[in-house]
């Protein structure tokens, strides 16, 4: 349905008329210029002429005033796509995430390449979330502040490198940075996903003390252990099986997600991986219905155009007229 954004724009219909009432007319001797003696003042033609102009400034002004009341077609209500959910996710960058112990389509890749993979396929399915990202090795960076252009976030993750933030594990000061931004905003829906594959050995603030503060700013942190329990790597007396996630403290991560309401998941393969955040999906699912929106189309183009067409068709025989008394 059609409608005016600035409906008082109307009370300007009456101006000119106003105008033309108010202000003192020309002296006599201005009013008029007859370049000719005995000239008529009138004719018949020029009569007609200026009714025909008034008349098509007359409509010309009201193109004008309907335009700048800025007429609109609204739509139908459409439910908004976005859910008030404010997740924030942060990944490791450390050194032990070039570590090719993981699967994925039958091909071994870094712990990092899995990531890489899955959470972008998470990220594309948070549509209405608005998601940020915190890549931390040695020390945590805020890489994408919290937004709703997901496509931007899974650009800023397919984009990092291993050992970008350093080598080390800054556990702590992720969440930190992450409580930081997630604790300012009104949303009540605050989520934090955190994946590691190693143990807090940098940073200058303790995990459990992040936790701490991620509780009381009502933050809940989901935290996945990534890396595989078993992998075989050639020695000097041939090649031998090892535990390459042994520093992994999964004691820690598991503490972590429970006090803040969370849940702690264990990742030794690229399929454990996926599983991790479909529950996460699960667990915090999207709204089905949302705030609603009508859309609307701004008309203002199409009076306006009139109204220029209007006043150049009211300009020409005035035109006309002089371009006639020049030839004469």
């Amino acid at each position: 349905m059609p409608e005016f954004a600035w409906p008082w724009m109307i009370l300007a219909l009456p101006l000119p008329w106003l105008l033309r009432r108010w202000l003192r007319p020309a002296a006599p001797g201005q009013a008029l210029y007859l370049p000719q003696p005995g000239l008529p003042l009138t004719s018949a033609k020029g009569g007609a002429t200026r009714g025909i102009v008034s008349w098509l400034s007359i409509l010309a002004w009201l193109c004008l005033v309907t335009a700048a009341a800025r007429p609109q077609w609204v739509g139908p209500p459409q439910a908004q796509q976005r859910s008030g959910r404010a997740l924030m996710l942060a990944v490791d960058l450390s050194g032990s995430m070039r570590t090719d112990d993981m699967q994925l389509a039958g091909q071994s890749v870094s712990r990092f390449g899995a990531v890489e993979a899955i959470a972008g396929d998470f990220i594309a399915r948070r549509n209405g979330d608005e998601m940020g990202l915190i890549l931390f090795g040695s020390q945590a960076f805020l890489v994408t502040p919290l937004t709703y252009d997901l496509s931007a976030v899974r650009a800023q993750l397919q984009g990092a490198a291993v050992g970008l933030a350093g080598t080390e594990t800054a556990i702590g000061d992720a969440i930190a940075v992450a409580v930081k931004r997630l604790a300012a905003l009104p949303q009540q829906a605050r989520v934090l996903v955190l994946l590691t594959d190693g143990v807090n050995n940098a940073g200058n603030i303790a995990p459990r003390e992040a936790a701490r503060a991620a509780k009381a700013a009502g933050v809940r942190i989901y935290t996945i252990g990534i890396g595989a329990t078993r992998m075989r790597v050639p020695g000097f007396f041939g090649s031998q099986l090892v535990n390459p996630s042994a520093d992994l403290d999964a004691d820690m991560l598991s503490s972590i997600a429970t006090q803040t309401g969370g849940r702690f998941f264990r990742a030794t393969d690229s399929g454990e991986l996926a599983d991790a955040y479909r529950a996460i999906d699960a667990l915090e699912p999207m709204p089905q219905t949302g705030p609603t929106l009508r859309p609307r189309h701004e008309l203002f183009r199409w009076p306006l155009l009139a109204a220029a067409a209007l006043l150049l068709l009211a300009i020409a025989p005035r035109r006309f007229a002089r371009a006639s008394g020049r030839s004469a």
